[in-house]
């Protein structure tokens, strides 16, 4: 039996609270906001990929860009309730059964190519649960999800289960150590790793 697609799932539905403005409309150094360089990062690993945004003007922008990238973008509206990354799985999942699913998020804009890279070719001959992790933290935002987790997750989501690292820790599942920069994970100002001289660029909404 051949084994499950792949699939690379961006989520883009935080509400940026901590930050105090939209994180995805944020200016990124390489170039364009931190949603349409996670979008070319993404798109990057040549696999199908799917943008989940609760957040309508995402999903405008990231269609300006999608004739850009070297691979397939489906765009997918969350419904409410937003309940967390967790959730946001439970219907990446519902949305395509069977596919084993990467899944990322637009605010770990340090992450490169290569690290993508790394936890791909640790997963191949593993085709578990596959977490990256940094100084023992587990990053439940960049890790590999098999179909097979499909029924548990509902069944987490259906007791009321929101949380992604505890539904993790509760399956079997294997870490991938990857260095602690790559994971910097940008929550608020405090945690901008650039000049912050550039968090005050007027980034407007469509």
């Amino acid at each position: 039996m051949a084994p499950p697609a792949l699939r690379c799932c961006l989520l883009s539905g935080g509400a940026s609270r901590r930050m105090g403005r939209d994180k995805a409309l944020l200016p990124h150094p390489e170039g364009g906001t931190w949603l349409e360089r996670s979008l070319r990062l993404a798109s990057g690993c040549g696999l199908p990929l799917s943008l989940c945004s609760g957040h309508p003007h995402h999903l405008i922008l990231a269609t300006t860009l999608a004739p850009q990238l070297p691979v397939a973008l489906e765009l997918l509206k969350e419904p409410a309730p937003w309940e967390g990354p967790l959730r946001a799985l439970g219907r990446l999942m519902n949305q395509h059964p069977g596919e084993d699913l990467l899944l990322l998020a637009i605010d770990l804009p340090l992450l490169q190519p290569e690290h993508l890279q790394q936890l791909l070719a640790a997963w191949h001959p593993l085709r578990t649960l596959l977490v990256v992790s940094s100084e023992g933290r587990r990053q439940p935002l960049t890790a590999i999800y098999p179909a097979e987790l499909a029924n548990n997750l509902a069944a987490a989501l259906g007791n009321g289960e929101r949380s992604l690292n505890r539904f993790i820790a509760t399956q079997p599942h294997r870490c991938l150590p990857m260095e602690p920069r790559a994971l910097s994970n940008c929550n608020r100002p405090e945690d901008w790793p650039w000049d912050p001289a550039s968090l005050i660029i007027n980034v407007s909404q469509p």
